[in-house]
């Protein structure tokens, strides 16, 4: 069986994010793949360790730097390139060493959520609520002091029965603007990278369609972090559009998105790569696209945590 960082789906997903080289544990590799990846030039015996034979293409690195825990590879790694839909004019550089994704069938923590400090009656009026009645609240909330400050509430977007449900952070100026997630140059990343995961923002059918959503509805001034009563209060929200949607799968984009969901303080390097359960659904969590825009290196960790996503979506049957 291939190993799992060769399918062309997930080479797919390594190309949208920019990327076009994933570095493979040598061992992980069967003799056919290693020798696939490794051509040996006409009359050179292979070359155990260290470096490429000669005329290799891509290669076998044996890496000195120490790497945090979360993306140290091991000693050497096969270089494999990225399914792109033309060959590029120049060579890019290599990308960060990818962890294999854990397995999807391992123990999932189990997500509590951040508790929101709701007035009961409030909190019941949000369960009981179908999709027009909570958008409508939404656009008519002024439970904290964002709904003062905004042009538009923020409410979500994609198909209401969708097998994926992406979950942000805040609405920055352009989604205030326009009303829906998710727009700018992160959302362009993160279309490019639902695309290569056979996915979009927009559509008929529900397999192929995400709905996606942000913990807080209203764009906190300047871009600032959400402060705390803000995030309770939109909570019920977003999980009453969790319920709504049923989705088979959750993917938290950002910290705030992370820590909202799980329920967990920590940073969002532990947070991801595991496969969270949030009251029976697979959660993913996983780096925000506006972060990815400026932190190109972490591109590599979000193409580990989508592979991730992938496997518990399929091993569920579906």
């Amino acid at each position: 069986m291939p190993h799992p960082l060769l399918d062309p789906r997930r080479l797919a997903v390594l190309h949208a994010l920019g990327l076009d080289t994933a570095w493979v544990p040598r061992e992980a590799l069967d003799p056919a793949e290693l020798a696939a990846l490794l051509p040996a030039a006409p009359g050179v015996p292979a070359r155990r360790g260290g470096g490429p034979g000669p005329g290799a293409r891509g290669g076998v690195e044996a890496r000195g730097t120490e790497l945090p825990p979360d993306q140290a590879p091991a000693a050497s790694a096969a270089a494999v390139p990225a399914a792109s839909p033309a060959a590029s004019p120049a060579a890019s550089p290599a990308a960060p060493p990818v962890p294999s994704p854990p397995r999807a069938d391992a123990a999932r923590p189990v997500a509590q959520g951040t508790p929101a400090p709701m007035s009961e009656q409030r909190l019941q009026q949000v369960r009981a609520l179908d999709w027009e009645p909570l958008r409508a609240l939404t656009h008519e909330c002024r439970a904290c002091k964002l709904g003062s400050m905004r042009h538009r509430a923020v409410f979500g977007v994609g198909h209401p029965q969708a097998r994926v449900m992406v979950v942000g952070e805040a609405p920055g100026a352009e989604e205030d603007r326009l009303g829906e997630p998710f727009v700018g140059a992160a959302g362009k990343l993160l279309d490019n990278m639902l695309r290569a995961c056979g996915l979009s923002r927009a559509g008929e059918d529900p397999a192929r369609t995400v709905y996606i959503a942000n913990v807080i509805k209203c764009r906190p001034p300047g871009n600032r972090n959400p402060e705390p009563d803000e995030i309770a209060q939109c909570l019920p929200i977003l999980q009453r559009q969790i319920e709504l949607v049923r989705p088979r799968l959750l993917l938290a984009l950002g910290r705030f998105a992370a820590q909202a969901l799980t329920g967990s303080a920590e940073p969002i390097g532990r947070l991801r790569q595991r496969a969270w359960d949030w009251h029976g659904t697979p959660l993913v969590v996983s780096y925000h696209p506006a972060y990815l825009l400026r932190t190109p290196q972490d591109k590599a960790k979000a193409w580990a945590d989508l592979c991730l996503a992938q496997d518990l979506l399929e091993g569920r049957g579906h």
